[in-house]
This record gives structure tokens, sequence and C-alpha cells, in this order.
């Protein structure tokens, strides 16, 4: 099975076509037409993934055999977690990703199409323009943070005056600092319907935003200052659903606040 994951893996072409059949079988003008393939190119790596029982031809199609659905059913999050970690290497390398929940973080490859925003120095200390712009034209907000900007308690009002959904989930250091320098603020807010808060009973070491639009993620470095300058997002569906995944994770060992400020 060794020589599997090699056939597999040190070929572009052949790892395309597996991921390529699980939808269905194709004729070879389909595949042709699908990865953009010549017939000198292609015909090769179709060969030897015939050889390895891996793809079967009948008739003019295409297809996977058992085994071949189970490689490529493996492999596509495989090579999606792998796209993710590389387009953004460094990032990853450098903040704490350790964490994150062991179900949403082995699902880190669902965070697909993300790019990095990035604050200039002159900025390092504010909210990135690009996230609260992409929050205002959302029609639902959902985050947790371990922290708390001065910018965010006024800012997220405004959101609940304005009817939109939010929900947030702060840790108990985060809200016990709402409450001794914007407790007045916060009251405001709780008397809205369309607004919720809970405390979480975890240490989430990490600050993320997920609207039925975007998804902003900031993280840890690994020193264990948080990276107050860069933010991995992304707007694909993918992304926000593990956006919505990981909010609910936290929910679930959360508490309300009531409209007096307790929980």
């Amino acid at each position: 099975m060794p020589d599997l994951l090699n056939i597999v893996t040190t070929s572009e072409k052949r790892k395309k076509l597996l991921l390529l059949l699980q939808n269905g079988p194709c004729t070879w003008e389909e595949i042709k037409t699908s990865l953009n393939v010549t017939a000198s190119g292609m015909l090769p790596q179709i060969r030897i993934l015939e050889d390895k029982g891996l793809v079967i031809k009948e008739a003019k199609t295409y297809s996977l055999t058992d085994i071949g659905f189970l490689v490529a059913y493996h492999l596509k999050p495989f090579d999606q977690t792998l796209t993710v970690l590389e387009q953004q290497k460094k990032f990853w390398q450098e903040h704490d990703i350790e964490a994150l929940p062991k179900d949403l973080l082995i699902r880190i490859g669902d965070l697909k199409n993300a790019h990095i925003i990035e604050s200039s120095v002159e900025e390092s200390f504010e909210p990135h323009n690009q996230f609260l712009e992409m929050i205002l034209h959302s029609e639902k907000v959902a985050g947790i943070s371990p922290i708390v900007h001065p910018v965010y308690p006024k800012f997220f009002l405004g959101l609940a005056k304005d009817g939109r959904n939010v929900q947030l989930i702060l840790t108990r250091n985060a809200y016990n600092k709402i409450k001794k320098e914007y407790f007045t603020m916060l009251l405001d807010g709780l008397r809205f319907r369309n607004a919720h808060l809970w405390i979480c009973d975890e240490d989430a070491r990490f600050a993320f935003i997920v609207t039925d639009k975007y998804f902003s993620m900031g993280l840890f470095l690994k020193n264990g200052i948080f990276d107050s300058k860069r933010d991995i997002v992304s707007s694909d569906p993918s992304a926000i659903t593990w956006g919505e995944d990981l909010f609910a994770h936290y929910l679930a060992c959360s508490h309300p606040v009531n409209t007096e400020g307790s929980y």
C-alpha cells in the first residue's frame, strides 16, 4: 500500500483524475476538457492508475474501482489540507494552531481560498478596515474573543441597533473587562432581542468572526502574544461553515448573559 501513496501523491495529473472521477465516470473527451490535458501527457498516467487497480475503463468511459473510490474519498480532504497549509505556510508555522479544537483543526482544509490581511505599522493596534467593512455588509454576525478592543463595544452595539443578528462569546477575562469599562454600553446592547452574549468556560486562544458572507480569524503567536496585525480571512462557503461549526463548539460550553449583565 505505501506504493499507492507514492502513485497518488507524486503526479498532479493522477491526483486530479482521481478527484474528477469521484464525481462519476467520464469519457476521454470529458477528461481532456475538464483537466485541460493532452493524450501524450495523460494517457500514460491513466494506464498507471489502471495497473494499480484504481481506475477501470468500460466501453468508452473511465471510472474508479472500489479501491479507487476509497483512495479518492480520502485524497480530497488531504489535498485540501495541504493546499491551505501550503498557501499560507508562514502564517500557520508562526501561530499557535494547537489552541483550535481538534475536530476543527483536522478540518483546516475547509478554509479554502483564504488569504492574509495585514495592518500597516501605523495601524498595528487598530481593527482591520476590511474586517469592519465586511461585517457592516452582513446580516448576521457570530464570534469569539479573548480580547477587548476599545472600538468593538460601540461597533457591535451599532450592529444590534441596526437590527443585525449579533452573537458573541467572550472569555471570562474579556467579559470582566467589558463589564468594568463599558457596563452602560453592555446593558444597552443586551436589551436587543437580536443581540446575544455568552461567557465561555474554556480559555479560547484565538479570536474570530463569522458572518453570512465572511470568515476572519486572528491567532496568538507561539510566544503567547496575540497577533493584532494579521488575520486569515475567506469568503468561501466551506470556510463560513467551518466558522459556524467553531462557534457552535464553544457555544455548547458557554453560559448566556442576561439583560442585567449576569450569567
